[in-house]
């Protein structure tokens, strides 16, 4: 990768709103995964992303999901057992024509099930789409 590659990813994790310090839980690990956006938040928090089984309290959840993972909403639940109030979940999830394609409409569907609210998506790499969704507010 080159020095210009690393600096638009490291952008990338930046602009998904990550912060040194923040514990950031990764839930949907597989080969499949990005492993530059993976390495690129590691090195902004300075800390490794925690796993689905750890049961610390998290400021952000980042979601990997595709077409054949099952549930989205169920999945959504169990991200949310360790979220923080006020955090975000991040649902990295295939572009189309990618194996494992997943609608923008199935998270959009989901999220308020879960009691998630879509506020963006963006591009974070060749393979794949970020869509930020945060707890609905009580009125």
């Amino acid at each position: 990768m080159s020095e210009a590659d690393a600096g638009i990813s490291t952008n990338v994790a930046a602009r998904l709103g990550f912060k040194e310090g923040e514990l950031i839980q990764e839930f949907g690990y597989d080969e499949d995964v990005d492993f530059d956006l993976r390495d690129d938040i590691e090195d902004l928090i300075g800390s490794e992303l925690l796993d689905e089984d750890d049961h610390e309290v998290v400021d952000a959840v980042l979601l990997w999901h595709r077409a054949d993972d099952g549930d989205l909403v169920d999945t959504l639940m169990d991200a949310l057992t360790s979220l923080e109030e006020g955090g975000v979940v991040w649902v990295l999830s295939p572009k189309p024509g990618r194996e494992g394609y997943l609608p923008p409409s199935e998270i959009q569907e989901a999220a308020p099930t879960a009691g998630l609210h879509v506020t963006s998506t963006v591009g974070v790499s060749e393979d794949w789409a970020a869509t930020r969704l945060v707890p609905r507010r009580n009125k």
